[in-house]
């Protein structure tokens, strides 16, 4: 049997035996996913809501895409809360918003034809502090947002959009010329050079005054904050601190920046969500899972302008003061169309990275399948990974990416740049120092890619204990593997168009087993400066 044949009947066989708990399963519905977890981890459930419902219109709404409705969601929510909760029902309609707050025991039911609009009204959203890259930042408030609360949810089958483009810097060379005409005669700014657009001179401003990662910098006064206002763009769902928390059913679209970022929660379910942004959104990251425990993300679908599914635990010496690892984390059943990577992990992960399993997910045209990126100055230990039964095609870069080097750039910008010099300055290792280790991969099949995969490390703390079996990858060149120590290649079929199948470089301790690649019976390899490579 070829490997192909074998990764897709193991594939089959998961599908059939996870997807649908049977009749005598737990009386928990999620049950299924903990099926030999290969860690510890709590089971998590729906939060407990209410019996009780209160409509929109019954505290003035209207659902006409006209009259603003912040105030009569802000009456309905202070209603339900005053009686311990319930839920809010949002009928059919266009329902033009400001920001909505959930409080405890509080589910945000939006009928499926029902759309909710967020106003691009920036008086709307005052600045606030937050977390954002990583950092301790200010941003425009959340237009759904909670802090502290305890058992909420957004479900129902309706659209939430964040009217993301009033807000959001466009990238000449993303778009098409008659769009970025369009733009222009819309009015805004464009920097010097012509090749990047914002909305009005406060976005245009805080450009100026911000650094690599987006976040301002040397900003004291709140006049000084309000003089950038559309540059602190806001992520459309901002939960921070709260436990208990379920999405479900419902389309996500459009975002002002981020689309949902859960921060420091507990007990999350995003389950049977779609999530979109344009392709071109600057920083329009599907879902930041930021230093967050026990989370499921299932049944979700995503197609978005920056990493799709993305886990992070904080930034340089604040995610480390934070001491907050993303731990314990299941995704399974999620398919990804477009984003910078289909599931990601940093490069914000000072805080540390530990027990997540991958399963069942479908990559189709992103930049990076499963991408792994840091770089010096980060600290934090990424561990304990085990991703399975993966399909990909036509993806640009690499299905697997491990960086140490990451410099803020999506991996296709940072292809463009060529090739890097094999051998890297050392660099005595502190707690600054980023690592990638324990992580497991198997049965994966990605037809079409630039690469079959890089592990691009750093020499004084190498990528350590990677393991990668029953793969088949058809690809431009082969895999590329970089500092790393400990690393296991099993069953890896490899058909690249040129150059070898596997190169090694300033490695150790790799084993190549049972693989083949484009040359025939013996696989082609290239090594530098590496020791105990073994090839069997």
């Amino acid at each position: 049997m070829t490997v192909l044949n074998t990764i897709l009947l193991q594939l089959l066989t998961s599908v059939m035996t996870t997807v649908t708990p049977a009749p005598d399963s737990p009386a928990n519905e999620f049950a299924y996913l903990y099926d030999q977890l290969p860690f510890e981890m709590e089971m998590v459930e729906r939060p407990q809501i209410p019996d009780r419902e209160v409509d929109i219109r019954d505290f003035g709404g209207i659902g006409d895409g006209v009259t603003l409705n912040t105030e009569a969601f802000a009456k309905a929510i202070d209603a339900l809360s005053s009686q311990g909760g319930g839920h809010l029902i949002v009928p059919t309609g266009v329902w033009l918003t400001g920001p909505i707050t959930l409080k405890d025991n509080i589910d945000l039911h939006i009928k499926p034809d029902a759309i909710l609009l967020f106003s691009t009204d920036r008086d709307l959203y005052p600045i606030a502090e937050t977390v954002f890259e990583g950092l301790d930042t200010k941003r425009c408030i959340s237009p759904i947002n909670a802090r502290g609360a305890k058992n909420i949810s957004i479900t129902g089958g309706g659209t939430i959009d964040g009217n993301g483009d009033s807000w959001r810097q466009v990238k000449k060379s993303k778009i098409a010329p008659s769009q970025w005409k369009a733009l222009l005669k819309s009015g805004g700014f464009t920097n010097e050079k012509g090749d990047v657009w914002y909305p009005d001179s406060t976005s245009y401003r805080g450009s100026m005054v911000s650094d690599a990662f987006n976040v301002p910098q040397g900003l004291s006064t709140e006049e000084e904050w309000n003089s950038v206002k559309t540059y602190l763009r806001p992520v459309m769902i901002g939960l921070v601190e709260c436990e208990n928390v379920l999405l479900e059913d419902c389309l996500f679209q459009n975002s002002p920046c981020w689309n949902i970022h859960p921060l420091m929660c507990k007990n999350v379910i995003i389950n049977h969500v779609t999530v979109r942004n344009p392709w071109y959104s600057q920083n329009g990251d599907g879902l930041d899972v930021d230093s967050c425990e026990n989370v499921l993300v299932i049944n979700s679908s995503f197609d978005v302008g920056d990493d799709a599914i993305c886990i992070k635990s904080g930034k340089n010496e604040g995610g480390r003061r934070r001491a907050r690892p993303c731990r314990n984390l299941i995704v399974d059943n999620c398919i990804v169309f477009h984003g910078h990577g289909g599931f990601v992990v940093g490069s914000e992960m000072s805080g540390g990275v530990q027990n997540i399993k991958v399963t069942n997910c479908r990559f189709l045209g992103t930049d990076v399948g499963l991408r792994f990126k840091s770089c010096r100055g980060r600290g934090g230990v990424v561990e304990d990974i085990y991703i399975e039964d993966i399909v990909m095609m036509n993806i640009p870069t690499e299905p697997l990416l491990f960086d140490l080097h990451y410099g803020g750039k999506s991996a296709v910008e940072a292809a463009a740049e060529g090739a890097s010099p094999f051998d890297v300055e050392f660099v005595p290792a502190d707690e600054t120092t980023p690592q990638f280790k324990e992580i497991f991969i198997k049965n994966v099949i990605c037809s079409g890619a630039a690469r079959a995969m890089y592990f691009n490390g750093i020499p004084e703390k190498n990528i350590e204990n990677i393991v990668v079996e029953n793969c088949e990858i058809v690809s431009d060149k082969g895999a590329d593997l970089r500092y790393s120590d400990g690393v296991v290649l099993r069953n890896v079929k490899i058909t690249q168009s040129e150059g070898e199948g596997f190169s090694v470089a300033n490695c150790k301790n790799v084993l190549i087993e049972d693989c083949s690649d484009a040359s025939g019976d013996d696989i082609s390899i290239f090594k530098h400066n590496s020791k105990n490579v073994k090839v069997r």
